[in-house]
């Protein structure tokens, strides 16, 4: 790809997330909010606040690069003619975002086949945007501008690891992120994509999760690896397509993590 060609889709990134800022936040928090579910057993949120987002970061792209496809949580998938494709998730943690707790946020990434060349997660309440790719790994918030780094811990006693839901996904993955947790120093839960953003600004070392979708993982991916962070599935392969996924600071902390999590069945 051209330089060019990057800062059209950085630019075109920035633009996505700022529409779906504009979108979500008149009902973050808001005594009228609602939510449907997605499941006839268990609980999968959508709000009028996910539709909204997609809906308005597609308008941008419609404009902006209507030749590439789109993959959306929401809308499913648009088919280009470019080879690049992105992939939305327009609020990643709507059981956060219900629930009036600001750790969930829009997942954009851009890239091909092999994977996301470019990722942004964005937090809109709080205002705080990480970017990752061609080059760049950096964030903006309030407190103004600063590049990404991931952290340089090499054991996993001096670890901090998160997930999502303590759960984790089956009981063999429950019990094989247990057992890695019990190696670390401090094990926090329910951050959603905010956990990986942590990773990328060098606060958190390890994220494990499974039973995740492309949508779920590619903007992570982009934004930790070029932090200098580590993502893979939990036998060190890709991890884009979705599944199991481990984040990691450093190569060795990654190692250490995967030795625990790869015999789970």
């Amino acid at each position: 790809m051209s330089t060019d060609l990057h800062s059209e889709l950085i630019a075109t990134a920035h633009a996505m997330a700022d529409a779906a800022r504009a979108a979500i936040l008149p009902h973050f928090r808001s005594a009228a909010l609602t939510s449907d579910n997605k499941l006839s057993a268990g609980f999968d949120p959508v709000t009028v606040a996910d539709h909204a987002a997609e809906l308005a970061m597609r308008e941008i792209l419609a404009e902006r690069r209507p030749h590439d496809a789109v993959l959306g949580e929401e809308y499913g998938e648009t088919t280009g003619t470019s080879g690049l494709t992105w992939v939305l998730d327009p609020i990643d943690g709507t059981r956060a975002f219900i629930s009036g707790t600001p750790t969930w946020g829009v997942l954009i990434a851009c890239g091909d086949a092999d994977g996301p060349q470019l990722g942004i997660i964005d937090q809109p309440y709080i205002g705080e945007r990480f970017l990752g790719g061609f080059g760049r790994a950096e964030m903006t918030g309030p407190r103004g501008n600063a590049p990404l780094a991931t952290r340089d811990v090499p054991s996993l006693d001096d670890a901090t690891i998160f997930t999502t839901f303590p759960e984790v996904g089956s009981r063999d993955e429950r019990d094989a992120f247990h057992r890695l947790a019990g190696e670390a120093k401090l094990t926090r839960y329910g951050m959603d994509c905010y956990a990986y953003a942590l990773v990328a600004a060098g606060q958190v070392d390890l994220v494990v999760e499974a039973g995740l979708n492309a949508y779920d993982i590619q903007a992570p991916i982009a934004v930790i690896e070029a932090a200098g962070g580590i993502v893979t599935d939990w036998r060190g392969g890709p991890a884009h397509d979705g599944g199991r996924a481990l984040a990691a600071a450093n190569p060795d902390i990654h190692a250490a993590a995967l030795a625990i999590l790869r015999d789970a069945p």
